[in-house]
């Protein structure tokens, strides 16, 4: 019955790793091309989108599976109710992903060093979720951290934006719309960052039975 038990929980861990997967393939394609400027491209992110979405009822059934059936004990039950959480971060995640692809359909033209911080923003929301699904198959809390204290730095990049936007508008009255759509793009990374940060934190839950704000379990 264990044996069952512990494939079952190697599925769950592949399941976990490809929805992350998913979630970075759909960041990327939306920052590039947002850098590249390609409304077609961008309406590419729309798909993964729903593929994620899938994802999420997969490992959802799955692991109603597991408790159901299963019973398992403290250290798997803390691990199967992480990744219920850490599932729903990851969703908005790529919710977010087609937020920014939709948006990057209004922009039309624009020069892509116009984008200032927001390619670092990327390239850190990508590693930050890489990380924390990373952590959670390993079960690993110091990579769980590192992703935690990392949100200074896209919030920092973030905070760098507005101040890049500010200057824009202030030079180029006339591009004041473009300015606030780059602005909500680079709070949807941001965002992103956060549902990362969220996901790590429960890695560390699963691992030692502490949430950030809650009691021990």
């Amino acid at each position: 019955m264990r044996t069952r038990f512990d494939e079952q929980l190697q599925q769950l861990n592949r399941e976990m790793i490809r929805m992350g997967a998913l979630c970075e393939q759909a960041i990327a394609v939306a920052a590039k091309a947002l850098l590249d400027g390609d409304a077609k491209a961008a309406g590419q992110v729309a798909p993964i989108d729903g593929e994620i979405d899938k994802k999420e009822r997969d490992i959802e059934t799955l692991c109603l599976r597991l408790l159901l059936q299963q019973q398992p004990v403290a250290r798997d039950l803390r691990q199967i109710s992480a990744a219920l959480k850490m599932i729903t971060d990851m969703e908005r995640i790529g919710d977010q992903a087609a937020d920014i692809a939709e948006i990057i359909g209004f922009l039309g033209a624009h020069e892509p060093a116009r984008c200032g911080p927001i390619a670092e923003m990327a390239r850190a929301a990508i590693s930050m979720v890489t990380d924390s699904v990373d952590a959670f198959v390993r079960r690993d809390t110091d990579l769980a951290s590192a992703v935690i204290a990392h949100d200074d730095e896209v919030d920092r990049l973030f905070l760098g934006m507005k101040r890049a936007l500010i200057a824009l508008i202030a030079e180029n009255p006339d591009k004041g719309e473009y300015a606030l759509d780059l602005l909500m793009i680079a709070k949807y990374f941001e965002r992103i960052g956060d549902h990362a940060v969220n996901i790590a934190e429960w890695v560390v839950f699963a691992v030692t039975g502490v949430h950030k704000g809650a009691c021990e379990l």
